[in-house]
């Protein structure tokens, strides 16, 4: 009995051993590029340099506002837990080296002036954003060195970058170098 029990162990073993199913369907392609050296297997994201951008007024609300559609400045696909981070152009500063370098600013970003305080502000969805200009006093008086002709970065953040306990969103050189995208990586576009 015992030869026989070993016996019809071996046969089992061998017909399941043997058994092959129908094979499976392709798994996706994957990204040309460093995939996996970060460990996030080639997800990236992407900076968008804006410029021209011009904002009009909303008496009625009291602030200015200008909407910024992603489908017109990338094609780079946005999805809603994807951190979207905006920096504001404050102009050209002199490095000690005697080189030059320019001055980004992430918003929120708060001016105090005479007449009071504004603060740029924004709203997005995964497929737009909106810039605002609000402020605590009349803001139909307000320069168009603040509203006309302004610059900005958008920054695309997958989330799994976004959520990197040593991720710092307060500096855009430090974002860029995490996300691995130099100046000559950056799309950019005028608004006309």
């Amino acid at each position: 009995m015992n030869k026989f029990t070993t016996f019809l162990s071996a046969i089992i073993v061998l017909v399941f051993a043997a058994c092959e199913g129908p094979q499976g369907p392709p798994g996706y392609d994957g990204l040309d590029g460093l995939d996996g050296l970060d460990g996030l297997d080639g997800i990236q994201g992407q900076v968008v340099e804006v410029e021209g951008v011009n904002f009009g007024y909303d008496a009625g609300a009291n602030l200015f506002s200008t909407l910024i559609t992603f489908s017109d400045v990338t094609n780079f696909e946005v999805f809603e837990s994807d951190a979207v981070l905006v920096y504001r152009h404050d102009g050209v500063i002199d490095l000690s080296d005697g080189s030059t370098a320019d001055a980004w600013t992430q918003i929120p970003q708060n001016f105090f002036l005479d007449e009071g305080t504004i603060q740029y502000v924004f709203a997005h969805t995964f497929v737009d954003l909106e810039l605002f200009i609000d402020g605590n006093f009349d803001l139909s008086i307000l320069g168009t060195d603040f509203t006309d002709n302004q610059l900005f970065r958008i920054v695309f953040v997958p989330s799994e970058y976004a959520e990197s306990p040593d991720f710092d969103a307060s500096n855009i050189e430090q974002v860029m170098s995490t996300l691995n995208i130099g100046e000559e990586n950056i799309t950019k576009m005028e608004i006309n």
